[in-house]
């Protein structure tokens, strides 16, 4: 598989996946600081770190140009989302509505991260690890910066999502599916995953000390 001929594949789902990560990613964070009754400009600061907190790391450590950077496009969407969730009363966004966005964002910035890591000729294995990375780094930030504890420190399933998506973008793509048909199979099954876990409470077996 060469690295010239994947962009083209997967340039029309990268830049979906892209924006619709960038959105719902913005408006968690935004909806985090409404639930802490912050100003407005911290609105604005939690919705553009969770926005590019992963997608930074992992271009810094792909070679790629900083997505956000060299245009304006992310940071008005992320301006947007925290003058909406800003301007909205604030019974119009309950608690739940943070989970979902994030879980919809999760979703789709493992599937982006992952194609973006392959468009960047990335071994299968680490475009993988870089789709986790871009699906969990921004809400992990995102919720250190408020003083929430860590999805990382919760048995319900957060990273096995953004994995999901990340190893069947993957997988899809190596075996030769469409780049759009992958993506969106890969967001998919991600979100799934992370709205089962949030509606029936799906979890991963935590460690026991006192096993025999």
């Amino acid at each position: 598989m060469s690295p010239t001929q994947l962009p083209a594949a997967l340039a029309p789902m990268l830049e979906v996946l892209n924006h619709a990560g960038i959105a719902v990613f913005a408006l968690s964070g935004a909806l985090l600081a409404a639930e802490k009754r912050q100003t407005l400009v911290t609105f604005i600061f939690f919705a553009v770190v969770t926005a590019v907190g992963g997608g930074t790391v992992r271009d810094l450590l792909i070679g790629a140009p900083v997505f956000w950077v060299h245009e304006n496009a992310t940071l008005l969407i992320c301006f947007g989302a925290a003058l909406a969730a800003w301007l909205l009363p604030r019974g119009s966004w309950h608690h739940k509505a943070l989970l979902w966005f994030d879980a919809a964002g999760l979703a789709a910035f493992a599937s982006f991260g992952a194609a973006k890591g392959l468009a960047f000729g990335l071994a299968p294995l680490p475009a993988f690890g870089m789709g986790v990375l871009t699906g969990c780094l921004g809400g992990i930030v995102r919720d250190v910066l408020a003083g929430e504890p860590s999805i990382l420190l919760r048995p319900e399933l957060y990273v096995t999502a953004a994995a999901l998506s990340a190893a069947l973008l993957v997988g899809l793509v190596v075996a030769g599916v469409p780049g759009g048909v992958a993506g969106l199979v890969a967001t998919l099954a991600g979100f799934a995953l992370r709205g089962g876990a949030l509606w029936y409470g799906w979890a991963l077996p935590e460690y026991r000390s006192d096993k025999p």
